[in-house]
């Protein structure tokens, strides 16, 4: 559902799906899977993470269809992705050292956010950058020019 002009036609939409996909399988094998432990409570903080940010690139992709929301969108689809699946690899027994990779995640997910507060704000006053144009818009009706 993205729109034209964001680079992400079907990938940041197909990404998110796959998130959503792999929160809920290995959340179930979690849960049904493994015995309480230290890997179960990996796999499932995981999937805390994974499965809403799923849901919140779905929700950008219809809030805004231009670039400023998409880089937003995928900065959240990209960091939870990192951030579950090295918790996941943990738990599956991967070297404990690939831990020190999981804070990139998280910082994908958090400038996600903050990028997405900062378009929020911004409003229209993006429409260069989000849009590609060469001028800037008019401002929309009750919006002071910037």
């Amino acid at each position: 559902m993205a729109g034209k002009g964001t680079g992400t036609p079907r990938f940041l939409p197909a990404l998110a799906a796959l998130n959503a996909m792999l929160a809920l399988t290995f959340g179930t094998f979690a849960v049904h899977g493994l015995a309480p432990g230290r890997e179960r409570e990996w796999i499932l903080i995981g999937a805390m993470f994974q499965l809403p940010h799923a849901a919140a690139v779905f929700a950008l992709l219809g809030w805004r269809r231009d670039r400023a929301a998409a880089i937003g969108a995928w900065a959240l689809a990209l960091g939870s992705l990192v951030f579950a699946g090295i918790l996941d690899l943990l738990a599956m027994g991967a070297p404990r050292g690939l831990a020190a990779l999981a804070p990139i995640g998280g910082s994908l997910m958090m400038l996600g956010w903050l990028w997405i507060a900062i378009v929020a704000l911004a409003g229209d006053r993006l429409a260069l950058f989000a849009r590609g144009h060469a001028r800037r818009s008019a401002p929309t009706p009750g919006e002071t020019p910037g």
